[in-house]
């Protein structure tokens, strides 16, 4: 694997039981599920809120990498304030808040996947039931059923998806922001600018930026990890900041600020039509469906081994986590998956990514 796929992605989810020791976990998955409520809310500046999210993280980053050098033991911000800090409820408390925000990350792809599964079956109900609930919960159901029984794709493939859906976004920005400045329909929404909107719409993307730190949770699965993790967030932060100004530009620039608001969980489709016609559009739809259904199963995965962790460490009630027999707790998984799924039933596409990019932003500013 080469250090660019490697830094644009990570696989909890994968690692485990494939053949590669390689990372294989998409930040930029968020450009399908939270981007639509972030242009939303930031307008024609939106570029400039994914730009002030993409430096948070950064820094937050950087801090992880370093931090991560003072410790034995695999694990994220919890275990950091615990070893260095010497502050068990400040710890637990930072994993009770990373632990919400990775339910309200689950149930945001899941929510994003029924949109656009909706979106391109055309029915928004059947039989009086609504399609994109329904979708929720089985998607959810399937890969919490799918850790249970300890299947999982082989790591060759997922690397092909990842190079295909990366190749789609990064063309999607690329043509869109050229086609929009053939046209003289390229803006960057200076003139009408406020300082408010922007740093708004950054602290709403936040949940687009979390795959990163996943990485900590299972640093034995890489030959080198001090030296892996560092290349791949350093490579991946950056690149899907750029992946996300460029989709941000495209779309604001051939829609409607109210055109968005209406439907913004799938307003890449629409955007896509405008200048890669039905097929495009439809490129746009497929890979959305992969990339949020595997972006459920990578953070499922996770965040079970991350509550695992939680439980050694007397951070979570150890009557949760049931018997792990060397794989991940599968007690955990159910628990997890049926807050996730619950979750994106009740919750909005805006009160299921403020939940969640709350939580971050709290833990990444800190």
């Amino acid at each position: 694997m080469d250090v660019f796929e490697f830094g644009l992605t990570h696989g909890t989810a994968f690692t485990q039981r494939s053949r590669c020791n390689g990372a294989r976990w998409h930040d930029w998955r968020g450009i399908y599920s939270a981007f639509g409520i972030v242009v939303a809310i930031s307008g024609d500046a939106s570029w400039l809120a994914w730009l002030v999210a993409g430096i948070v993280a950064m820094c937050a980053g950087y801090s992880y990498v370093k931090l991560n050098t003072f410790v034995d033991a695999k694990g994220g911000a919890p275990t950091y304030i615990e070893e260095l800090v010497g502050n068990s409820t400040l710890a637990g408390m930072t994993g009770w808040t990373l632990l919400f925000g990775y339910v309200g990350s689950m149930a945001l792809y899941a929510y994003a996947f029924s949109s656009f599964f909706s979106e391109l079956l055309g029915r928004l109900h059947f039989y009086g039931i609504p399609v994109a609930n329904a979708v929720s919960i089985l998607l959810i159901g399937a890969f919490v059923a799918l850790n249970l029984v300890g299947a999982a794709e082989t790591g060759q493939a997922e690397d092909v998806l990842t190079f295909i859906k990366v190749v789609v976004i990064g063309v999607f920005g690329i043509w869109g922001v050229y086609h929009a400045f053939t046209v003289q329909k390229l803006t960057f929404g200076l003139s009408s600018m406020s300082i408010r909107d922007p740093i708004l719409g950054a602290a709403m993307s936040f949940v687009a930026f979390q795959g990163w730190q996943l990485l900590m949770y299972d640093q034995d699965k890489f030959d080198n990890p001090k030296t892996d993790i560092k290349k791949a967030i350093y490579i991946s932060i950056p690149a899907a900041t750029v992946l996300y100004i460029l989709v941000a530009l495209t779309t604001v620039s051939l829609l409607k600020i109210s055109v968005i608001a209406v439907s913004p969980e799938v307003s890449l489709l629409y955007a896509g039509l405008q200048f890669m016609g039905i097929i495009g559009a439809l490129i746009i739809g497929i890979s959305a469906l992969f990339s949020t259904a595997s972006a459920v199963n990578a953070t499922l995965f996770s965040s079970a081994l991350f509550s695992q962790n939680l439980i050694d460490r007397g951070l979570l009630p150890e009557k949760i986590g049931g018997s792990s027999d060397g794989e991940i707790p599968k007690r955990i998984v159910v628990v997890l998956g049926a807050l996730s799924a619950g979750f994106a039933v009740v919750g909005s596409l805006k009160s299921i990514t403020s939940f969640a990019s709350l939580a971050f932003i709290a833990v990444f500013g800190g």
